[in-house]
């Protein structure tokens, strides 16, 4: 077997070369494709960075912003989970929610200021597949769209046009974005090839940066690995990039061990200060699929999620300290998200079901601290198929950031989102666009009569532009558009005929400008 035979039949295309460059994994990219090329992608002008942060497995986001202004709901809801409201963390200035008590790093963060919470984040017709909802939030789509793009794949496009073709260059010498893992996911797929590289792991990371090359098996497929580290370490002036990079480094501030997700962040701080120009970084933490084990018994505010949330809390805010001790603080902003929540019933085994909105956390010292979005809606008396109804939908975080932080155009914006999102304050004003913050005002949205049998009258407020309104059912199933046209301010009402609908619990929902609430009506 010759060498383009071993690469062509053992290294499919797309996949994670494990140990690539001393150690260091990098992403194939498919045939088509000078490898060079792809790995070798530009740095950008604006050293503004964005972090994100995926929790696989669907966040139990009940139990991690609690609801303490209907505590006695949630209590309700579960009985054998439910955290108690003396332990609930506490926020400067918010009376209404508290975080896990494991969660105390992120409350230092936001009584230093340098956190926002956004409540119920989602989408219309939410889907409870881990694969497919992870699809939806990579992409940027809708519940029913399939995109073969992500959202931040399209914006390196529009930045980077006909990328790869005459990079790198004398001002793009470094990756346009990096995630830590053994693949690029969706959310880094440009329309021709993905934009970004991965590092497969951080020990090989560290590993590579000290020259440490792992050996290679005393195999034939050891020997043609050796082959792909000689060629690559030929071709590829990237790794030297990388490495030129983590060497001005020499000191960072402590972080937590035993604790992945700060592994790689010590390694996004490392590469920010050291002097990449690479606008996006990702990282992943996983473990939140819940169903069950999810606190001790006799003490619900310990056990597997509270050690999941303790290291996202601590690893944060290592992070964050790390990037103020370097210097480079205000350039950053990082934001965690999850593919879906949990259901608001807890079930029998200590545990939580797939659900829909969840909230998410921005963070960094350039964020617009405070709370977008009221608690949760929950019902008297949950159901099984009771879900979270959300207030924001999860595009309007991703247009906030490219408009608001990546400083994006409109134009671009939309090619970006595919469509008009509206967005949200979350970084101070400045930065780019300026929003004015905005609370959260009562009585936008008056429904009556509640309950109703047939017909029921919503009046709402609008700021002016473009205004939605939407029913949505007990699972967060989108029932209807009632409006979805520009205004002028003012108040205005509209006549819903829900006479065909099964009595129970709905939400109305209105989206216009930074406002994005929900009011529930009962159908008797």
């Amino acid at each position: 077997m010759n060498r383009r035979k071993f690469l062509n039949g053992y290294l499919p295309a797309g996949v994670m070369i494990p140990s690539f460059v001393n150690g260091m994994g990098f992403k194939a990219f498919e045939s088509g494709h000078t490898f060079l090329n792809n790995v070798l992608l530009p740095g950008g002008d604006n050293d503004r960075v964005f972090v994100v942060i995926q929790l696989n497995g669907g966040n139990d986001g009940l139990n991690t912003v609690i609801p303490l202004d209907q505590f006695s709901k949630y209590q309700n809801a579960r009985q054998n989970i439910f955290i108690e409201e003396s332990k609930a963390l506490r926020l400067n200035g918010v009376d209404n929610i508290g975080l896990h008590p494991a969660m105390t790093g992120l409350q230092q963060l936001y009584n230093d200021g340098k956190l926002h919470v956004v409540q119920s984040v989602g989408y219309p017709q939410p889907n409870f597949s881990h694969f497919r909802a992870t699809d939806i939030w990579m992409s940027g789509s809708d519940s029913r769209q399939v995109l073969n793009t992500g959202w931040l794949g399209r914006f390196l496009d529009e930045m980077y046009p006909g990328f790869p073709i005459g990079y790198p260059n004398s001002t793009m010498t470094d990756p346009l974005a990096i995630q830590i893992g053994s693949v690029t996911s969706l959310t880094l797929q440009g329309a021709a090839q993905p934009m970004g590289m991965s590092i497969s792991n951080p020990s090989s990371f560290y590993s590579f940066v000290n020259n440490q090359i792992d050996p290679a098996p005393n195999s034939y497929a050891g020997k043609e690995l050796s082959f792909v580290r000689e060629m690559s370490k030929q071709t590829q002036k990237f790794g030297e990039v990388i490495k030129v990079a983590n060497a001005k480094v020499t000191t960072q501030s402590p972080y937590p061990t035993s604790n992945s997700l700060a592994d790689q962040l010590k390694i996004v701080a490392r590469l920010i200060k050291g002097g990449l120009k690479t606008k996006i970084y990702m990282v992943n933490y996983g473990g939140f699929d819940t169903h069950s084990n999810q606190t001790v018994a006799g003490d619900t505010s310990i056990g597997y999620h509270a050690t999941l949330l303790g290291n996202v809390s601590n690893a944060i805010k290592a992070f964050m300290d790390d990037l103020k001790f370097q210097g480079v603080e205000e350039r950053v902003v990082g934001m965690t998200y999850s593919e879906f929540g949990r259901r608001i019933l807890s079930n029998g085994s200590t545990g939580t079901d797939h659900g829909a909105a969840a909230p998410l956390f921005v963070f960094g010292a350039m964020v617009q601290a405070g709370v977008s979005g009221t608690t949760p809606i929950l019902p008297i008396k949950a159901t099984v198929g009771d879900n979270v109804p959300y207030q924001y939908d999860f595009r309007s975080i991703y247009a906030s950031i490219l408009s608001n932080w990546l400083c994006v155009n409109d134009t671009t914006l939309n090619n970006v989102m595919l469509k008009n999102f509206q967005k949200l304050p979350l970084t101070k004003l400045g930065t780019c666009s300026i929003l004015n913050p905005v609370g959260n005002p009562d009585q936008l949205i008056v429904v009556y009569p509640n309950p109703f049998h047939k017909k029921v009258t919503i009046q709402f407020k609008s700021a002016g532009g473009h205004t939605m309104i939407q029913v949505m059912d007990s699972a967060g199933r989108l029932v209807k558009i009632l409006i979805d046209a520009n205004f002028e301010a003012g108040t205005f009402r509209v006549d819903f005929d829900g006479e065909h609908l099964p009595a129970g619990l709905y939400y109305i929902r209105l989206q216009n400008q930074v406002i994005q609430q929900v009011k529930s009506v009962i159908k008797i």
